[in-house]
């Protein structure tokens, strides 16, 4: 099993009993109801260490994650960048929004948040501000605050004319695959999954699903949807969903995504997905393992779905992705059924 540490060896136990709460609270509570969750949260935050980023589901601290000098040389100089156009034009909302996303990339969440609030002070009804908060909360597992900001930005989107959104961390062909709407639509299906409300999950995915326009899009909101419909029992549904995925479809980025829907169909195998694991995990191949996690799971082999989730763990500097954060997730409702 995960071993819960600490700054001090071990976690205090209360504030394990704490996080525990929290998703007892949000299995349990009528929609809407975010007040116990959200003053968990700002206990959690406020009780944090120096240097510390996030205390996960399950009660580990994390620090930023460590980033190879060639790759961190790289984001430091957008990231300077970023800085000398901010000071040029302060209040620009575009260079707010830059320099929020810079300071995220090098691992600074919470100073990310920190420039995304100070811009929505500035540019209140600017939905990008809330979408790229919104997916740092999700970051830092502050759930109910995700779910506030991306529902706001959906808010003041809704009706208008979508748009590209250009990529701070360009493909390889450098094309962008995704536009305002789909991400804000995406993350939100995705906190409200890590947060084990399936159904509100799958309203998103279906908005998402409207607004993914190209084939990238579609292969990773068509992964989680199916994930989805299959936990609340719409098996006809997501079968219909899987066959409209065909392994030709050309995609840049949603690699992991097409392979474990293919797995799905049984059109791949469990060795062709298995990758690099404990430190020398990547982010594809902790997105695949969540997956298999979830592929054991609807088999019916729930340990085994566990040991996948449990192994995902010891790949500590991957805890800002997806299929980390599900783990932790899957692994703390466990918890506390």
């Amino acid at each position: 099993m995960h071993n819960i540490k600490s700054w001090e060896g071990m976690l205090d136990l209360t504030k394990v009993a704490t996080i525990s709460l929290a998703f007892v609270v949000a299995a349990c509570s009528p929609p809407g109801s975010s007040r116990v969750t959200q003053d968990v949260e700002s206990s959690l935050v406020q009780s944090m260490p120096s240097g510390v980023e996030a205390i996960s589901f399950l009660g580990d601290t994390l620090t930023p994650p460590l980033q190879p000098d060639d790759v961190r040389a790289v984001y430091m100089e957008r990231y300077e960048e970023a800085e000398r156009a901010l000071a040029v034009a302060p209040a620009n909302v575009d260079s707010l929004i830059w320099m929020g996303r810079r300071t995220a990339y090098l691992g600074r969440y919470r100073d990310a948040i920190d420039i995304y609030s100070e811009a929505i002070g500035l540019h209140p009804e600017d939905a990008r501000l809330y979408r790229h908060r919104g997916h740092r909360y999700l970051s830092v597992r502050e759930l109910d605050k995700a779910i506030a900001d991306l529902e706001r930005a959906a808010e003041l989107t809704e009706g208008r004319m979508d748009e590209v959104e250009p990529d701070g961390l360009p493909n390889a062909m450098n094309i962008p695959t995704s536009t305002l709407q789909f991400n804000i639509w995406y993350h939100l299906a995705l906190a409200h999954y890590v947060a084990g409300d399936f159904e509100a999950a799958l309203d998103a995915q279906r908005n998402c699903l409207k607004v993914s326009v190209h084939p990238d899009s579609v292969v990773a909101t068509s992964y989680w949807m199916y994930m989805t419909m299959r936990r609340l029992g719409l098996e006809d549904e997501a079968q219909e969903l899987l066959d409209s995925i065909d392994a030709g479809i050309e995609i840049i980025e949603s690699v992991a995504y097409l392979d474990l829907l293919l797995l799905f169909k049984g059109e791949r195998s469990l060795g062709d997905l298995i990758g690099p694991s404990g430190d020398a995990a990547t982010l594809q191949s902790t997105t695949t393992s969540y997956g298999l996690g979830v592929w054991h799971l609807l088999n019916g082999r729930l340990d085994d779905a566990h040991g996948v989730w449990e192994s995902i763990l010891e790949g500590r500097n991957q805890w800002s992705a997806f299929g980390y954060i599900s783990a932790e997730g899957e692994l703390a409702r466990s918890a506390v059924r």
